[in-house]
């Protein structure tokens, strides 16, 4: 009979049936091969509570009084064998000390007696009790401990097997790092959102700001530190059940219920407040910052994945616009997402084709007319031949990756031009090389610049550094300010690029290291008498020459504009009035013909062309 038992546990233990029917089938058959004894399988958690498995003989109301009480040496003949993991037998309920707290609710059901087992597993940890219970004042025969003997291994094997599938359920729908749900149950919790609550919820999308340059002062597992923290910060924001780990940066919240449109943002906001502490991450502390994206089931999409793909968009867009913020989807964001990936294609296309070149805009002296140095910028040329200005491609530059290759492109280019032109005893003076946010924050500008322009043999003196304010605006770490204090200890120069179009520029004069100031075109072609703009120029050329600053006037298209800029002082310009962007050939012809001459050229065997 006992191997009859084993047969049909083991099969339902083999087809996987749930651990609680199991269990329950136990003590069924363990019941009718022993008359007379009420049987009960309990488990015991890794914080020492107990929870009932199967007791089909007993009360449930017995059972919930048992539930989450802590094993111990006097918790009657169950939690006292866990505690000792040791058989207990009590063969007198009604006066032993170990039910002395609760005989009360054993008794009144005419069990007078009670002999339990600790259930074993593996590693030796106590995973739960086995019991027999008696309605007369006695212990186990032979053939009962002959049964028990059989169902502790039958309920370690059950229990076991139900604890490796809830590792690998852990496994398959958990984070490791941080506890929280993973991309898989995200996924599935979306469908069943769609499913039973149409028009009632909100995708909220996260990434964490900046977590390559904490991988890259502190390691990995500086990073790990980091992810760990803000996951905890957005699993207490958000609730249980609520918050979800994609992969590496990426975060996600589901908010299901009435009133997801004001909800949703309501999270977003606690979020965000709750970054607002440091981190400690590995010893260090950092100030977390993230960047979210949302959108509302029907209203921003009426499909799982075009509510996803419409949070994607916000999130993308926070990061161009608002990082370190929320942004909730609209419309107009699908138009121009796509025209951002278009952009992105094409220059990635023209990268990975070659197709990109180097052109070069003059910057004038107005009083001799010579040049003074130059502009680099980026063109495309396509496949028909057709050359692209920098404006079809500019939203491209909001791809770190594709930026960070033009940039390189770029800089061997201008580096491999510039020793041609020192090579041919062109009294070179320098040329501006644009850079974007993404630049600075790889955190190796200054080692990229100064490794290509060494490679070449060029010194940096012959290169400056063009940067807009919104460049600076974003430093909130000081990424711009320590590479620009690096490059500048160099030897290289730094302009301050379309000077005007931001905020608070005069700090910025003040609390950046800026060697020229570029007047954007805007002042240039607002040149009237008594307009606001002469004023403008006239200031900003009396504050440069007293902090030492070279100014010089972008998009100069008239005669008259480039003779009322020499009026009020200044020196340098560039526009299509005296040349538009052109290639190296044309360039070359230029600065043959018009280069200022400020001593001798550096000698062609310098160095030779890379």
């Amino acid at each position: 009979m006992i191997v009859q038992l084993q047969n049909v546990i083991l099969e339902m233990v083999a087809r996987g049936a749930p651990l609680a029917r199991t269990a329950e089938r136990i003590c069924t058959e363990a019941e009718i091969l022993a008359p007379g004894c009420i049987c009960s399988v309990l488990t015991i958690d890794c914080e020492g509570a107990i929870h009932p498995l199967a007791g089909p003989s007993l009360p449930q109301v017995y059972s919930d009084a048992l539930d989450g009480l802590k094993i111990g040496p006097q918790v009657g003949s169950c939690g006292t064998a866990a505690f000792l993991k040791a058989p207990v037998t009590v063969t007198d309920i009604r006066n032993d000390p170990l039910w002395e707290n609760y005989r009360d609710l054993v008794l009144p059901l005419g069990l007078v007696a009670c002999w339990s087992t600790p259930i074993f597993g593996n590693t030796g940890r106590v995973l739960g009790t086995f019991a027999f219970y008696y309605r007369l004042p006695r212990g186990p025969d032979a053939m009962e401990r002959r049964i028990v003997e059989a169902c502790v291994n039958l309920c370690a094997i059950a229990l076991e097997r139900h604890e490796a599938e809830l590792v690998n359920r852990r496994l398959a729908y958990f984070d490791s790092l941080t506890g929280l749900a993973n991309r898989v149950s995200f996924n599935l919790a979306l469908q069943q959102a769609e499913l039973a609550a149409p028009n009632s919820f909100g995708v909220l999308l996260i990434d964490v700001d900046r977590l390559k340059i904490v991988n890259d002062t502190l390691g990995h597992a500086g990073g790990d530190d980091l992810i760990r923290e803000v996951g905890a910060r957005i699993a207490r924001s958000v609730g249980p059940g609520v918050g979800y780990r994609l992969g590496g940066d990426e975060f996600a919240a589901i908010y299901s219920g009435p009133d997801a449109d004001l909800r949703i943002e309501e999270i977003a906001q606690e979020i965000l407040q709750a970054m607002k502490l440091p981190a400690i991450c590995r010893g260090r502390a950092l100030q977390p910052t993230v960047t979210l994206g949302a959108a509302v089931f029907d209203r921003d999409g009426s499909t799982v994945d075009a509510l996803r793909q419409n949070a994607d968009f916000a999130l993308y867009d926070a990061k161009e616009k608002a990082r370190g913020g929320y942004l909730r989807y609209c419309p107009d964001l699908s138009t121009t997402i796509t025209q951002r990936f278009r952009a992105i294609h094409e220059l990635t296309s023209a990268l990975d084709e070659n197709r990109l070149q180097a052109h070069y805009q003059p910057i004038v002296g107005l009083e001799t007319g010579e040049t003074v140095g130059l502009e680099a910028l980026c063109r495309i040329r396509t496949p028909e031949g057709e050359i692209l200005p920098a404006a079809r491609f500019h939203q491209a530059m909001s791809d770190p990756t594709a930026a960070a290759r033009l940039t390189e492109r770029m800089l061997e280019a201008v580096a491999r031009d510039v020793r041609a032109w020192l090579n041919a005893g062109i009294p070179f003076q320098h040329v501006g090389i644009n850079v974007t946010t993404g630049d600075f924050q790889r955190g190796d500008l200054e080692q990229r610049i100064a490794t290509t322009f060494e490679r070449f043999g060029v010194p940096l003196r012959h290169v400056i550094l063009e940067v807009t304010e919104s460049v600076y605006m974003g430093d909130s770490d000081q990424t711009v300010a320590q590479a620009v204090k690096g490059l500048r200890a160099r030897g290289l120069l730094v302009a301050l690029d379309d000077f005007g179009t931001g905020y608070a520029s005069l700090t910025h004069l003040v609390t950046f290291p800026v060697d020229v100031i570029k007047i954007d075109r805007s002042f240039v072609s607002d040149l009237r008498s008594g307009s606001a703009s002469v004023a403008v120029v006239e200031g900003l050329v009396d504050i440069a020459r007293k902090l030492g600053m070279k100014i010089v006037a972008e998009g100069v298209e008239t005669p008259l504009q480039a003779k009322q800029l020499n009026a009020l002082g200044c020196r340098l310009a560039q526009g299509y009035h005296f040349a538009r962007p052109a290639d190296f050939d044309t360039v070359t012809a230029i600065l043959k013909a018009t280069a200022q001459r400020t001593g001798a050229a550096a000698p062609a065997s310098a160095q030779p062309a890379a």
